[in-house]
């Protein structure tokens, strides 16, 4: 595969790159770069984790990357996920190894690696050389990458999260940082202090982050450029159950979901539904049927994202026309992921764990 071709495909997945240049270079000179994406084992699956990450993963396999799945179980201790329960927190981890598989993920082409058997002395030795070459100030700034506001980070230990998130980055001799645009943070920290302790400066490619069902939230405790705030604070989140569309939900459930998601009609900035079809849909299905009635025009077969944006700015097709055929759609890509969890005994068992300790948390 030609370098342009790799480099489209890798573009369809980066929502950023920081550089574009860098990553061409990288292409040009290294027949297979190895890019990582780092996951702290908490909680039930949703789409963003079990859809549209397995959907990266494929576009960056396609392209020719090495890829290195991170199971960050200390981070998930350190960030009090499961109770803070590391036993709990790796049953976690093999239940999203299933969900993973369930979606897609050629397990065969992928290295799962745990954070806990990879840190050795070495690792430790570069999270003090990270730290002694990051102020304060900027330790405290990077901590928005564990998902918490400020006046919820009370203990010592979260202090060393993003310089151990940095030192994975070269323990895994990674060239490209694939992690959401919530991640920013430590990565653009790994480019800075990388060549000041004698290390590479990683590539970066950010991921879109899916919006939750309710819509464009205020930001809080992040003070980085707007947009960037807006997706953050609006990503699809576990903690909110309703605004969030798990992998084992039913089709009545998706549907239920959606119908109540913001959705304006002839709205398309920040619209959650418009979101998945973009982000989701049209990356996996050729066209989305929108089935309106006979009196407002019949069924419409969609062909592309930009003419549903276009169709959908000038009122062409209601908001429930559009939920109901984004439901559909994204009940055949979860189908799949359901149905694994019902007919493989060892999935049921994890997810079952993974549930019960959702219950009594």
């Amino acid at each position: 595969m030609d370098v342009e071709t790799k480099l489209e495909l890798i573009k369809q997945v980066g929502e950023e790159i920081i550089t574009e240049k860098e990553l061409r270079e990288l292409l040009e000179t290294k027949d297979q770069p190895i890019a990582y994406d780092g996951f702290e084992p908490s909680g039930t699956a949703h789409i963003p984790f079990g859809i549209y990450r397995a959907m990266n993963i494929e576009k960056l396999l396609k392209a020719g990357l090495k890829i290195k799945l991170w199971l960050a179980d200390w981070f998930a201790w350190i960030n009090n996920k499961m109770g803070g329960d590391l036993e709990k927190i790796h049953k976690v981890g093999e239940y999203f190894i299933e969900v993973w598989k369930a979606a897609g993920v050629d397990t065969a082409k992928v290295e799962f690696l745990w954070a806990s058997e990879n840190m050795d002395q070495e690792y430790w030795k570069r999270v003090i050389l990270i730290a002694k070459n990051t102020t304060l100030t900027r330790m405290f700034r990077c901590l928005t990458i564990m998902g918490r506001k400020k006046g919820e980070l009370q203990e010592t230990a979260q202090l060393f999260y993003p310089a151990m998130q940095v030192s994975d980055i070269f323990q895994l001799k990674c060239d490209i940082c694939q992690l959401g645009l919530d991640q920013r943070r430590a990565n653009i920290l790994a480019r800075e202090v990388g060549p000041k302790i004698g290390l590479w400066k990683p590539v970066c490619v950010h991921h879109h982050m899916l919006m939750g069902l309710e819509g464009p939230q205020k930001p809080g405790g992040f003070e980085t450029k707007k947009d960037l705030d807006v997706a953050i604070s609006s990503k699809m989140s576990k903690s909110r159950p309703e605004t969030c569309i798990y992998v084992h939900d039913s089709e009545e459930e998706i549907k239920r979901k959606l119908h109540s998601a913001f959705c304006p009609p002839k709205v398309v900035e920040n619209n959650p539904i418009l979101d998945y079809s973009k982000h989701i849909i049209f990356r996996k299905f050729d066209s989305l049927e929108i089935k309106r009635p006979a009196k407002y025009g019949g069924p419409l077969e969609v062909q592309s994202y930009d003419e549903l944006e276009r169709e959908y700015e000038k009122g062409q097709i209601h908001p429930l026309d559009l939920k109901n055929a984004v439901a559909e759609k994204l009940d055949d890509l979860i189908k799949p992921v359901r149905e694994h969890f019902v007919k493989n005994k060892r999935a049921m068992e994890l997810y079952e764990i993974v549930k019960q300790q959702e219950i009594t948390r």
